[in-house]
């Protein structure tokens, strides 16, 4: 298939046609840089996974709103200008319904048919509690309606292997996660975990609480030690006892900490395809560089 064929069958194909094949999903997020010299970078990077035939890429949505233009056309440029099928982010913060249904149109038009539906980080708020927009949404079950009733989108809902962060009982953050499903969710992406028991559980306990769509597991390759603690001290993620012994006793080696940690995603990504997950969702933090080293070092058969 020529890269113009390939661009205009992206323009309406959805994610949840390329799961449930047999075969996992390999997708990657980017989230939208602050400047021009950014996103010509951010292409760079795009162009380097491009060989690696990803099943989709997505691109974040930054807090408040505050990158919806750019992740729009970020959007939009990867469905136009590459053979890669591209999801956008959406959260509740910071906008009121009818902005929320500008912006699906938007994405609409643009040719984007694949929205990963999240009620957001919090803003300001007493304790960092989540407070809604007056006219706008407080969870994300909300979004995922509002998506469903306004264009015929394929909608991704977030899950979480060790909970949410401001859950604390995790049967009732499944129950949350099952009205979003219920409400329109065709598939789910989890947040990352580093500790596949995480994973496992909370795939068994979501199918007997009859969530039956695809769970894609989200990974995200060790690059830096302080980096890692602050992004799960924000998460609720943990890092397995025998993992952080290895990446303190290298913390001052950048090389070997790139190693272990592209070690322990190689290993933690095959156990996840020998175990049948229905994708695996990289966390690039717009580099290139591990997720190439992770994905050719697993040399798996994916769908796209």
């Amino acid at each position: 298939m020529s890269q113009a064929a390939a661009i205009q069958q992206n323009a309406s194909m959805r994610i949840d046609s390329l799961l449930g094949r047999g075969l996992p999903t390999i997708s990657f997020e980017f989230f939208p840089p602050k400047t021009e010299a950014g996103f010509a970078q951010l292409f760079n990077t795009i162009n380097d996974l491009h060989p690696l035939k990803p099943s989709y890429v997505s691109v974040t949505y930054g807090a408040g709103g505050s990158t919806r233009e750019k992740t729009v056309a970020l959007v939009a440029r990867i469905q136009r200008e590459s053979a890669i099928l591209a999801m956008a982010h959406l959260t509740c913060v910071g906008h009121t319904a009818d902005e929320i249904s500008g912006i699906l149109d938007e994405l609409w038009v643009a040719g984007v048919r694949n929205v990963l539906a999240l009620r957001g980080d919090p803003m300001a708020g007493p304790q960092g509690q989540f407070i809604s927009t007056p006219g706008g949404f407080g969870h994300a079950s909300e979004l995922v309606q509002l998506v469903r009733s306004r264009h015929d989108f394929c909608i991704g809902v977030a899950g979480y292997p060790e909970g949410h962060p401001e859950c604390l009982n995790r049967t009732r953050d499944l129950e949350m996660l099952k009205q979003k499903v219920d409400n329109g969710g065709s598939f789910v992406v989890t947040q990352l975990f580093f500790d596949n028991y995480d994973f496992y559980r909370f795939r068994d306990q979501a199918r007997k609480m009859g969530i039956t769509v695809p769970i894609i597991a989200g990974i995200m390759p060790i690059l830096n030690v302080s980096q890692i603690k602050r992004f799960i001290s924000m998460c609720g993620a943990k890092i397995p006892h025998q993992l952080l012994t290895k990446l303190e006793s290298v913390e001052q080696d950048p090389e070997a900490v790139y190693a272990a940690g592209i070690k322990h995603s190689v290993e933690q990504c095959r156990d996840l395809v020998a175990h049948g997950v229905d994708g695996l969702h990289f966390y690039t933090l717009n580099k290139s560089r591990a997720t190439v080293d992770i994905v050719r070092a697993l040399d798996v058969k994916h769908a796209y």
